[in-house]
């Protein structure tokens, strides 16, 4: 039975990585052949340009306000929030930094390092992980520039109207969890 869970748990990590990668797929597609696009919406922005592609021509997700293709920025569509209470993972909104984007994980070789001011510096695999006490709770996530294409005067960013955001049940590992094996020492700061 633990072994079960442990590889549903596992297959559902690599799928969330899997989307990472097939995001990269789906943003050469893009590039590739805007015509993917399957309609445009008017988001009413101050400034413009106002409208922008609905697509769902990025891999596990569904239609999305495509803001940028690379890095990936997806909006969630507002028809989405009349819904029910959670957002779909497959319209839940997308906000990537950084230019590369993983293509593969090896979720053997992945470790999390914790070092520095602890007793037991530690470097735990996701398996050592998902034997430790798990917690599910539901929780809003915000990108902080949510609603940002309404600022007037318009600033840089990512021009968000109200889709960057939604509302998951998240589950993991608490952090604590992990920081007292390591044993922080009195007096450790982030």
């Amino acid at each position: 039975m633990l072994v079960d869970s442990l590889d549903m748990k596992l297959a559902q990590a690599t799928n969330r990585r899997r989307f990472l990668a097939e995001a990269a797929i789906g943003s050469g597609a893009l590039i590739a052949a805007p015509a993917l696009a399957q309609s445009m919406v008017d988001l009413h922005l101050p400034g413009g340009p106002s409208e922008r592609p609905i697509t769902s021509a990025f891999p596990g997700k569904g239609s999305m306000i495509l803001q940028r293709i690379h890095p990936p920025l997806l909006e969630t569509p507002m028809s989405v929030f009349n819904g029910d209470v959670f957002t779909p993972n497959d319209q839940f909104f997308v906000r990537w930094h950084w230019a590369d984007i993983p293509t593969a994980i090896d979720v053997e070789a992945f470790r999390i390092k914790v070092h520095g001011a602890v007793t037991r510096p530690l470097s735990i695999s996701l398996a050592q992980l998902l034997k430790l006490p798990r917690v599910e709770l539901a929780a809003i996530n915000q990108c902080s520039g949510n609603s940002r294409a309404l600022f007037q005067p318009p600033v840089a960013g990512a021009q968000w109207r109200h889709g960057a955001m939604g509302n998951a049940k998240w589950l993991g590992v608490r952090l604590r969890d992990v920081l007292d094996i390591a044993g922080v020492k009195p007096g450790a700061v982030a």
